[in-house]
């Protein structure tokens, strides 16, 4: 019997398709190496997302594939992730130390989209990415009381912050600066220029991804961020009503203008759960968030329950992803971390970070 080739180990390996990426590893480049002594096989694998929580059913689906070949005694398959940095709005440069920026923004309030914001960065850093969030609602910062954080940022040399640290993200909110109690009455361009300092002045370490939560709405600071602020996707949040979805399609439509991808839409509070009797109903009426996505050809990420505890446990500063890791809202917020993160994988890399800054100087 004669060994397997590299060709038949490929074709094996493109019979599976990795359902994050909607693709096989080999379409996505994700072979990184076929090793092959005899009967024996090693497949080096590498993934452009976090994505830990899934690492054995992949390596455990291309090990099968492999091992169905004639002529096949084993498979050793390796698994990395190496997350790269993507492509931001044509006019502007990447930030140090952050190699991709996601926006969580909604079209209007009350819809879950800072517990969706908190949630979704903490199911990246679970899955294994270096994360921070940027609370970039200047009038209602949420952030701080939802990660558990109180004090003020540190300053090493007077002109730039420190991040804060919670769970194991960076953290910086405008609420870190001021007292809980104390109202913003700002207009928008010292609410533009607050948020640009929030962004800019904070000693970011090595990120992966920063999460930033918008608040609600496409004005100022919206627009702002589209346009100054390098964003690499965004992930629309939405509530299964129709007058929900109205304002979540003028979101969409504004970071298509300013052409910044739409990494997908998450349709929060989806359906109620009883805590007395576990009787399901979909209180905000059903589906719409899926209709919404099917209609803008974009990825629908899932769908959250209406659940009490996500609301206490987000509230008293430990949300639910780290206060409950095995229940099925985080591993649901799991889940659409992946797809997101996968999904921006697949997009246009930036070689920003990689091309010297050519100055000339007139001597």
């Amino acid at each position: 019997m004669s060994d397997p080739t590299r060709e038949q180990v490929e074709e094996a390996i493109k019979t599976y398709i990795e359902p994050h990426l909607e693709t096989d590893l080999v379409s996505a480049k994700s072979v990184k190496d076929v090793k092959i002594d005899g009967g024996k096989v090693g497949v080096d694998l590498q993934l452009g997302f976090p994505a830990k929580g899934i690492h054995d059913e992949i390596s455990a689906a291309v090990k099968a594939a492999v091992e169905a070949i004639d002529g096949v005694s084993g498979c050793e398959v390796t698994l990395e992730t190496k997350i790269q940095a993507h492509s931001v709005q044509k006019s502007l440069k990447p930030i140090d130390n952050v190699k991709n920026i996601i926006a969580i923004a909604s079209g209007k309030g009350g819809v879950g989209k800072s517990t969706t914001a908190v949630n979704l960065a903490l199911a990246l850093s679970a899955e294994g990415g270096k994360v921070g969030i940027l609370d970039a609602d200047i009038y209602g910062p949420s952030q701080p009381r939802m990660l558990g954080i109180s004090g003020k940022p540190e300053s090493k040399d007077g002109n730039t912050l420190e991040p804060m640290m919670s769970y194991h993200l960076q953290a910086m909110s405008i609420g870190f600066l001021i007292d809980e109690e104390t109202p913003m009455i700002w207009r928008g361009p010292m609410v533009t220029q607050a948020l640009e300092q929030l962004l800019n002045d904070t000693n970011w370490e090595e990120l992966d991804y920063l999460v930033i939560d918008l608040p609600p709405g496409t004005g100022d600071t919206q627009l702002t961020l589209a346009q100054k602020v390098p964003v690499s996707g965004a992930i629309i949040v939405t509530t299964p009503q129709d007058i929900a979805l109205l304002d979540a399609r003028k979101g969409f439509k504004m970071f298509e203008k300013v052409e910044v991808p739409i990494l997908g839409i998450v349709e929060n509070m989806s359906i109620h759960i009883c805590s007395s009797c576990g009787h399901e109903e979909h209180i905000f009426g059903e589906g719409g968030g899926r209709l919404m996505a099917e209609q803008y050809d974009v990825n629908f990420l899932g769908a959250l329950p209406l659940e009490t505890r996500i609301r206490e446990e987000t509230d008293s500063g430990k949300p639910t992803v780290v206060a409950e890791p095995e229940s099925r809202p985080s591993q649901i917020y799991r889940e659409i971390a992946r797809k997101a993160a996968a999904q921006l994988s697949r997009q246009a890399k930036s070689y920003a970070a990689k091309f010297p800054n050519i100055v000339i100087q007139n001597n």
